[in-house]
């Protein structure tokens, strides 16, 4: 039967992407900044297949992939949020029900589908392991088979894939400061070591993310780096020891980890994590390796208007202070990692749904993804299938009837990739 699925997949992913067969794929340029408020959300319309070649990265030697053109070519992407991150559901019997615990919805192939037909090709599968492993780390085989049944999906349409560790981030699991880092590096490991030996043949479309937002959790800077705070400055170096260590861990695996892409984070995956001084990149112990390390950072800004649901509901690309916000960190990052030839992917972002603000969240939409993809970045909307809730609504794709609920959004998304 699991055969049968992944040949129907293929199948109806041809009939997606026949279109862009042959299609030139970009190589990374410069920022041109002249148009970067040209959008207007005036020209969203129905939502049409996409028109690109996503499945260039196949017809190349993956190891001779330059970092830069695969970033190019991942495009847009998509975070599978509130789905195999769920944790504390200390009510639920059964460790299967956590996918639908946060969302209600159990992740089905023609999500997948329909984030194809609409542009997407790139998802990050945010994966909580800790309450799926026994007293010695070791994964739950049916979460893992569960799990390794969708990031098929996504693969089987030609799709890159980021897979993580992510709400690990505890005293009793992964915790970055002096205090923990032996019980952390040991988690992290084992963790890594068997997600590594499960897809160590997978293609180069598969991507690790060491973990999810490292931080103090629970200290008064548990969201803001002081630079001057002896805390910060040790959890900073733990960190890059974490870091290192996953890295470690995957190359020695052998197969296709030995030259899989890799992404680390600095302290809470922010911008300044990544900037902070003393955010070390990990070392490839594969010394044939070239920039095959990127930098992930996650960056809801401005946070007034993007993550705040007290904050305001107005953005706009012509307010100097509301695109700077923006534009600055995205600066940053370029002059510190991309022009020196470390890669950034910008894997969580977002604006909150806020008293029926559509069109200027569309238009924040455009102008984030755009000025990304002109500094060599790409980006990945969180969808946690939330709506009208009274917490953080950023869904886009409706799971329950399979259907898009901000589609200016998704079109705004696409088009500025």
């Amino acid at each position: 039967m699991k055969k049968l699925k992944n040949i129907i997949s293929v199948i109806l992913c041809a009939s997606i992407c026949i279109s862009a067969a042959g299609c030139e794929r970009t190589r990374f340029k410069r920022k041109d900044t002249s148009d970067e408020s040209s959008y207007s959300s005036e020209n969203s319309e129905n939502i049409s297949d996409p028109d690109s070649s996503d499945n260039s990265f196949e017809n190349v030697d993956d190891d001779e992939m330059n970092v830069f053109e695969m970033v190019e070519d991942m495009k847009i992407g998509w975070n599978l949020g509130n789905t195999f991150d769920a944790s504390d559901c200390t009510w639920l019997s059964d460790e299967m029900q956590y996918e639908s615990a946060w969302n209600g919805v159990m992740t089905r192939e023609e999500h997948i589908l329909t984030l194809k037909n609409a542009g997407f090709n790139a998802i990050r599968i945010p994966v909580s392991w800790h309450n799926h492993v026994d007293g010695n780390y070791n994964i739950s085989e049916p979460w893992l088979d569960r799990v390794e049944e969708v990031i098929n999906w996504c693969l089987n349409c030609g799709m890159y894939v980021i897979l993580n560790i992510h709400h690990d981030n505890s005293t009793q699991f992964m915790y970055p400061n002096s205090q923990y880092l032996t019980q952390s590096v040991n988690y992290v490991t084992k963790i890594w070591e068997q997600l590594s030996e499960r897809f160590k043949n997978y293609s180069h479309k598969l991507i690790f993310e060491s973990m999810n937002e490292p931080r103090l959790v629970g200290h008064n800077n548990e969201w803001w780096i002081d630079p001057n705070n002896a805390d910060c400055k040790d959890s900073i170096s733990c960190i890059n020891e974490i870091n290192q260590a996953f890295v470690n861990t995957v190359r020695a695996s052998g197969g296709n980890n030995a030259t899989r892409f890799l992404m680390c984070p600095g302290y809470d995956a922010s911008a300044d994590g990544a900037l902070n001084s003393g955010f070390i990149l990990p070392t490839d112990p594969v010394s044939e390796n070239e920039n095959r390390i990127i930098v992930t950072v996650h960056a809801y800004v401005p946070y007034e208007f993007a993550l705040n649901k007290w904050g305001t509901n107005s953005w706009s690309a012509s307010n100097q202070s509301d695109a700077d916000g923006v534009t600055v960190f995205m600066d940053n990052l370029y002059n510190k990692f991309i022009s020196n030839g470390t890669a950034v992917i910008i894997d969580e972002f977002g604006a909150l749904d806020k008293y029926g603000n559509l069109d200027t969240r569309t238009e924040f939409a455009a102008f984030y993804v755009k000025a990304a993809r002109e500094r060599g970045m790409t980006c990945f909307w969180w969808d946690n299938n939330a709506f009208d809730t009274d917490g953080e609504n950023f869904g886009l794709l409706d799971r329950a009837s399979n259907s898009w609920r901000n589609d200016s959004i998704v079109k705004a998304l696409v088009e500025n990739s």
